[in-house]
This record gives C-alpha cells, sequence and structure tokens, in this order.
C-alpha cells in the first residue's frame, strides 16, 4: 500500500457517533484536556523549527474559550485521547495565543508538520471555511444555525428546514507521459521555472476518466489513450478533493498551451535531474505522481538527486 499523502491517512477518530450526543459534547467542553484547533483568517496555528514545525493546540481552559460560543466550536473528534474542536477567531490581527506560535498558510506550513497533524488542521480549516460559507440557507437565503456539533447548517426559517452538509469539489491531476517524458505545465503566476502536472475540476455528468481526457486535451491538446488511478489528497483551499492520475499519450504528441497555461511541454527525467523545470511542493499529490514517475526508471530516487529543483522541500 502507498503511503497516505500529506493531509490523508487516519490521523484521527472523527467520532460522528458523538456529534448529536449533547451530554458528551459538554462533558468534553468542560474535560481541560479538550483541546481547540484556532483558525485567524484561514491560517492554522503553527510552532516553526529550523527542520520540522509542529501544530500548536490551545487548551479548552485557555482565556480565548470564553470569546468562543459553544455553537462557533466544531468537533473534529478524538486526537491523541483528547477530544478536539475547531474555532474560527474573530480578529482584525492575530492574537497571540501561545508563545513561539503563529498562524500560517497551511499550504506551505503542512509539509513541515508530522502526518497526523497536517491532516487535522487541513480538516479543520476545510470545516471552518466551509461554515463561513454557508450561514445563510443557499435554498430561501434565511439564517441557518449549526448543528450536530457544526457539521450540519440548518436553515432557520419556518417551512423551510433544509439542511445543509460539508461538501468537496473534486479535481482531476494527472501526470501524462509516453514513457520515457512527463507532460508539465505552467501558469504565468507561479514562480519563475516552475512547472506542474495537468488538474482541472471534474464537471457534472462527468466521471474521473473522462475528466482526465478532457481537461488533457484542453489544456495541451494531447489526446490521452489511457488513463489509471493513483491516489487522492484532501486539499481544503478551500474544499477541494485531488484525484491523482497517471495517463499515457502516444509519443508523437505534440503540446499546445491553451489560454490556463502560459507554457506545456515534455520533460525527460534528465532535464528534471538538473533543475529544468523546477518541481511542485514535496507535500503535493503533483510531486508524488512525478516522484512514482521518476523513479521508477530513475538509479537515485528524485528527493535525493542532487540537481533536482523542489519548492518547498518537506
Amino acid at each position: 500500500m502507498r503511503k497516505p499523502n500529506v493531509f490523508a491517512g487516519p490521523y484521527l477518530d472523527r467520532a460522528a457517533h458523538l456529534r448529536k450526543d449533547a451530554a458528551w459534547v459538554a462533558a468534553a467542553l468542560a474535560d481541560p484536556g479538550t483541546l481547540i484547533v484556532p483558525l485567524w483568517q484561514a491560517r492554522n496555528l503553527v510552532r516553526r523549527g529550523d527542520r520540522a514545525s509542529t501544530a500548536a493546540f490551545v487548551e479548552v481552559t485557555h482565556e480565548i474559550r470564553r470569546t468562543l460560543p459553544d455553537g462557533e466550536l466544531v468537533l473534529l473528534g478524538q486526537f491523541r485521547g483528547h477530544a478536539v474542536f475547531a474555532a474560527e477567531i474573530a480578529a482584525e490581527s492575530p492574537p497571540a495565543l501561545l508563545p513561539d506560535a503563529t498562524f500560517e498558510d497551511l499550504r506551505t506550513a503542512g509539509g513541515f508538520l508530522p502526518h497526523d497533524e497536517a491532516g487535522l488542521l487541513a480538516y479543520a480549516r476545510a470545516l471552518i471555511l466551509w461554515r463561513q460559507r454557508n450561514r445563510y440557507c443557499g435554498s430561501c437565503g434565511a439564517p441557518a444555525r449549526a448543528e450536530s456539533s457544526g457539521h450540519v447548517m440548518q436553515c432557520t426559517a419556518r417551512g423551510c428546514g433544509a439542511e445543509h452538509f460539508p461538501r468537496l469539489d473534486p479535481a482531476i491531476i494527472v501526470l501524462v507521459t509516453d514513457g520515457e517524458r512527463a507532460l508539465l505545465g505552467r501558469q504565468a503566476a507561479w514562480p519563475p521555472g516552475r512547472y506542474s502536472t495537468i488538474a482541472g475540476f471534474v464537471e457534472p455528468g462527468e466521471s474521473l476518466e473522462d475528466a482526465v481526457a478532457r481537461e488533457v486535451l484542453e489544456e495541451t491538446g494531447v489526446q490521452v489513450q489511457e488513463s489509471e488511478y493513483h491516489s487522492s489528497q484532501p486539499w481544503p483551499f478551500p474544499s477541494s478533493l485531488m484525484i491523482g492520475f497517471t495517463a499515457r499519450a502516444s509519443a508523437g504528441a505534440v503540446p499546445r498551451a491553451d489560454e490556463e497555461l502560459e507554457d506545456v511541454r515534455w520533460f525527460t527525467r534528465e532535464e528534471i535531474a538538473s533543475g529544468t523545470p523546477g518541481l511542485p511542493p514535496p507535500q503535493s499529490v503533483s510531486f508524488r505522481l512525478i516522484e512514482d514517475w521518476y523513479d521508477s526508471g530513475a538509479a537515485l530516487p528524485l528527493r535525493e538527486t542532487p540537481g533536482v529543483k523542489l519548492w518547498g522541500r518537506r
């Protein structure tokens, strides 16, 4: 079995059966061992180290708890033997909650965290952002209130009462090869020299395999002959699930960029080993797709090749 991607894996007991147990939730919030995962403006609280970082948890006894109504806390589950809740901190500037801890963007910080902590923070971020975007009923526009320990937003309007649940946006991400070369593209806004795999959202009425073939053809002009599932990765920026594939194209396929990409081209293992192109962050499934292909035909693993250029080395 493949090692789970960053943000994925069995990192906690979600305790879904306890979300509607008001007595259990009340007892958990009264337990001094309970932990809170705070978020401020979609950023997670992290303690940075020279080579690694750790998630910074706030104990439920912390003074910030007085500013957090029970209805604004979201039960994440049980983590390392503790009940854990997510909470949004509403403030114009980041509060100093713990010594040496700062609010950081999880896109960058996630690659330096222990695997289970990265997953937990991603889960908290996804739920808090979902709640922010669903404070009003999508059916009638009335205010919605949190139910089921923050996992349901229910319309308060009489005669409606619609329940809204967290949703994900499925997106495929695919490494296309002709065997000896990898097809990579770049967006104009990216750092100079950085390329990545092809990706796009799945459209209604479309299978994952159909989305792979369509996105590759639209963005690169290359027709995919076959595709195979690789692995997936939660990507809470804000609510995607990246579904990774590998795909095969004909050896003579000539790529061309569309309006979404500034450039798209084939790269050999030798070019990647020399630092051209720069590769996506190692915590991303995009890098994982490239790495597995590269390692299958190289004498030295990608992460051990001196000339490889990595963005945000883990």
